[in-house]
Formats: structure tokens, sequence, C-alpha cells
């Protein structure tokens, strides 16, 4: 199979973020997320990559189709939660470029797509002049009932790219989960690395 990864802004990614959307649904209800997700949250959640001029949408097309897609802001245009957590730590949000999801369909995974995200975001980044580019991870317990046996976290692989979890840096974003009758908090650990 051919996969062409491509950096969408402006009108193209305007274009993309209900097939977007629809992808983070998907993958986002499998561990360690458990997202019970709906598309009118998405729509809302959605439209700080479409109000944001420096906003970037990384989609991987199996022909016409969106396989999977990576999204990006200036962490100022990002949700507020998120620039708070930055709050005392020393790092101006100007010179940080938020990587915010990564979704990828299982059968895409293992293929390089996952470095093609990063490598597009983080050149869409510096062509911004940011200095530093973080994500983030949520955290969840390995003794949570619904953590898979066979679980492998992406730790190693973000490692390899340059980023260290950022002591003290984190934020709580609300969902629901699998299973759940109401949306709970969730802490997220931010990671971080110099471009």
């Amino acid at each position: 199979m051919t996969v062409a990864v491509r950096s969408l802004t402006g009108a193209a990614l305007d274009a993309v973020l209900g097939d977007v959307a629809a992808l983070r649904i998907a993958v986002f209800r499998d561990w360690p997320y458990l997202y019970d997700g709906d598309l009118d949250y998405e729509r809302g959640y959605l439209a700080t990559y479409r109000d944001s001029a420096g906003a970037v949408v990384v989609g991987a097309f199996d022909g016409d189709r969106l396989i999977g897609a990576a999204t990006g802001t200036p962490m100022e245009d990002h949700g507020e939660e998120f620039g708070a957590a930055f709050e005392g730590s020393g790092f101006d949000l100007e010179q940080i470029f938020y990587c915010a999801e990564s979704v990828l369909l299982p059968d895409y995974r293992g293929q390089g797509i996952g470095h093609a995200f990063f490598d597009a975001r983080e050149g869409h980044a510096r062509a911004l002049g940011r200095r530093y580019s973080v994500f983030c991870r949520v955290l969840r317990p390995d003794s949570h009932p619904l953590h898979p046996a066979n679980y492998r976290p992406l730790d190693g692989f973000w490692r390899k790219r340059g980023y260290r979890p950022l002591d003290g840096v984190t934020a709580d974003y609300v969902w629901k989960d699998v299973g759940e009758d109401a949306p709970t908090a969730k802490t997220m650990q931010f990671w971080m690395r110099e471009l």
C-alpha cells in the first residue's frame, strides 16, 4: 500500500476536519485514552485548528481516504488549560509549538508514518520560528481495569525523537471514558524537545 503524507493549512486543513474528527473518535476509543467521543464535541474542539493561522494538519492518505492525521498549533492558540500548565515553568508560550493528536488506523502502524507526522509538524514549527515542540500524553495507572496486558507505551519512540517529560508540567483535561456516565478530568503529562 502507498500512503501519501501531506501538510495541510488554510482551506485544505478545513476540508479534512470532519475526517479528523472521525479518526479521533475511532482511535482514541482504545487504551490509553478510552475516549467516548461524539461529533458535536469534535466540531467545537477542532475549530481551534480552523481558527489558528499557524495551525497544521498532517494528513496520511491511502488514495483519497484519510487514514491518519496529526495536528499542531502555536501553543498560545490551543486550549487555555494547556497554556496554563506552563505558568512558572520559565518557557515562553510564543516559543512553543504544540503537537496535539496523532491518530492512525491500526492497519497502517509500523510503517514510519508516525515519524513523518512528527517531521512535518516540527518542520512547520521551525518555519513559524518556534524554538520548542511539545505534546502531552494521558497518565493512567497500570492497575486500571481496562489496561491491556500487551500494551506497549510509545515512550521509547518519543525519546528517540529527542522528547523528554517536563517535570511538573501537566494539565487536567476532561472527557468521557468508554463505559462511564459522565466526563472526568485526566492528567496529561507534557513532553518537550528543542528544535
